[in-house]
C-alpha cells in the first residue's frame, strides 16, 4: 500500500506543479477560445490542462517501474506499456483539438485507433463472467469489439460531463479511489497478481486529478480541455479492462466455493458492459440522455447544447459550487454503494443505507434555493452569500448597478426580485449563466 501511495503522492505533485507553467504556455499558444453559448464560465480560460496531467502521468509510471513490488507488474505484464502508448495518442489527439477543435468524427476514430493500440499490446477483454454461468471465453474479434466499446464510451462519457469547474476531475476521483478499493482488495486479499496493474492504473489516475483540481474549482483557472477529459476516460477504462478481462474468476473459487458463486459476487463491478454505469454512472445517463435528446431534435448526437445534467441544476436556482458537489454526491453514492454490495451482497444494511443516502440526494435536488445563512455576529467574517439579505445590500450600493436608477415605486409583486450588482453574489452565491462581466463588455464594445 505505500508504495501505490507513493506513486500516487508523485504524480499529483508533478501534475500540480506543471498545470501553472502549462497555463502559462496555453495563454501564449493561443489555446484560449471564445466563450460559446453552452459555455457557463464568463471569461475566456485557457486550455491544454491535459498536457500536465499526461505528464502526470509518465511520472507515475516511471516511479512505479523503480519501485520494489511494483515494478513486477512491469515484468510480468505489458499492460503498463499499453496503455501509455494509448494515452500518448489520445492525449495527442486532445491537443490539436484544444488548440484547432478538430471534427468529431475523428475524434471518434482516434479513440477508437487509441483503443485498438492498446489490444495490439495485449490489454484487451479475455473473457466475460455471466451470473449463473461462469467465465465465457471471448475470441479475438469479439474481446476487440468490446474493449474498443468500452473505452469510447468511457471516454465520452467522462467528456461529455467536463462542462463546470472541477467536475469531471472530481468525478473520475471518485470513481478512481472506489475502483482502487475494489482493485486492491482482490490483489492483497486474494493473492492475484493479475489484479496489480488496475490498482496501479486507479493509483495514477487518483493522483492525476488531486494534482489538477486546485487549479480547476471554482472558479477555474484552467480547464483539462479534451486533452485531458479524454486521457482519464482512457486509463479508467484501461483499468476496467485489466481487472474484467485478465482476472480469472475460477482464481477466486477457493474462497467462494465456486465459479459461478465467485462470478456472481464480484457483479456490481466486474461486467464490463455494466462497469462504466456502476463506476461512472451520472456521466454515463449523462451521456445517454445527450444522444436521446440531440437525435429526437434531428440534431447529431456530436452536436453541443446546453441540455447537460449540469447545466440543469444551474437553471432550477443551484449555484456552481452546488451543482458540482451534488455530482459529487451522486458519483460517491454508486461508486461505493457498487463497492460496499462487493464485498457483501447479503448485507441489508448496505442496501438501506444507499435508499436512505439517495433520499438525502433527492433533498438537495429539491432544495435550489436553500442557502445556509450565519448568525449576525459573524456576518462580517463570512462571504456575501452567507449574509443576511439586508446584510448584501449593504455591498451592493458600492458597486455600479446594471440598470439605471428610476424614481418609480418597487412593484408589489412578491415574485419580484431585487438586481444584484456586478460582481455580488446573489442568493444562491454564484452567477454561472448570468451575463457576463463589464470587462468584457466594455471590450466588445471598443471593437469595430
Amino acid at each position: 500500500m505505500r508504495e501505490y501511495l507513493l506513486t500516487l503522492c508523485i504524480t499529483a505533485a508533478v501534475t500540480y506543479l506543471l498545470t501553472g507553467p502549462v497555463r502559462k504556455f496555453a495563454i501564449v499558444a493561443g489555446a484560449m477560445p471564445e466563450i460559446r453559448a453552452r459555455d457557463v464560465h464568463r471569461e475566456p480560460t485557457p486550455r491544454l490542462g491535459g498536457i500536465a496531467m499526461f505528464f502526470g502521468l509518465c511520472a507515475g509510471l516511471l516511479v512505479a517501474d523503480h519501485l520494489t513490488n511494483l515494478n513486477q507488474v512491469f515484468e510480468t505484464s505489458n499492460e503498463p506499456r499499453a496503455l501509455l502508448s494509448g494515452a500518448a495518442l489520445i492525449w495527442l489527439i486532445g491537443v490539436l483539438d484544444d488548440k484547432f477543435e478538430i471534427d468529431a468524427l475523428i475524434k471518434l476514430g482516434g479513440q477508437m485507433i487509441a483503443a485498438g493500440v492498446m489490444v495490439v499490446q495485449g490489454l484487451t477483454i479475455l473473457w466475460l463472467p455471466v451470473p449463473g454461468v461462469g467465465s465465457v471465453a471471448l475470441t479475438q474479434w469479439q474481446g476487440t469489439l468490446l474493449t474498443v466499446a468500452l473505452v469510447v464510451i468511457t471516454i465520452n462519457a467522462v467528456n461529455f460531463v467536463d462542462g463546470l469547474d472541477g467536475l469531471a476531475a472530481g468525478m473520475v476521483c471518485i470513481a478512481a479511489t472506489a475502483f482502487f478499493l475494489y482493485a486492491y482488495r482482490i490483489w492483497f486479499s486474494y493473492g492475484i497478481e493479475a489484479a496489480a496493474p488496475a490498482t496501479l492504473f486507479s493509483a495514477i489516475l487518483m493522483g492525476m486529478c488531486l494534482g489538477f483540481l486546485p487549479h480547476n474549482m471554482h472558479p477555474a483557472r484552467i480547464f483539462m480541455g479534451d486533452s485531458g477529459s479524454m486521457l482519464i476516460g482512457l486509463v479508467l477504462a484501461a483499468g476496467a479492462i485489466s481487472i474484467t478481462g485478465q482476472v480469472d474468476p475460477d482464481a477466486l473459487n477457493l474462497y467462494a466455493g465456486s465459479e459461478k458463486e465467485a462470478v456472481h459476487q464480484t457483479v456490481p463491478v466486474y461486467i464490463p458492459l455494466l462497469l462504466p454505469l456502476t463506476i461512472i454512472a451520472v456521466p454515463a445517463a449523462d451521456l445517454i440522455l445527450a444522444i436521446v435528446r440531440r437525435t429526437w431534435r434531428g440534431q447529431s448526437p456530436f452536436a453541443a447544447d446546453r441540455g447537460h445534467l449540469h447545466h440543469r441544476l444551474l437553471e432550477i436556482g443551484h449555484s456552481h459550487s452546488r451543482a458540482v458537489l451534488i455530482m459529487y454526491f451522486w458519483s460517491a453514492l454508486i461508486a461505493f454503494g457498487a463497492l460496499a454490495y462487493s464485498v457483501n451482497s447479503a448485507s441489508m444494511w448496505i442496501v438501506l443505507g444507499v435508499v436512505f443516502l439517495s433520499a438525502i440526494g433527492l433533498i438537495l435536488l429539491l432544495l435550489p434555493r436553500f442557502t445556509p445563512r450565519a448568525p449576525r455576529w459573524m456576518e462580517r467574517f463570512v462571504p456575501p452569500r452567507y449574509r443576511r439579505r439586508g446584510a448584501v445590500s449593504e455591498v451592493a450600493p458600492g458597486a455600479s448597478s446594471p440598470e439605471p436608477p428610476t424614481d418609480e415605486p418597487a412593484p408589489a409583486d412578491p415574485d419580484h426580485r431585487t438586481p444584484v450588482a456586478s460582481g455580488v453574489s446573489g442568493a444562491n452565491g454564484a452567477t454561472a449563466i448570468g451575463a457576463r462581466s463589464r470587462m468584457a463588455d466594455r471590450g466588445r464594445a471598443g471593437t469595430r
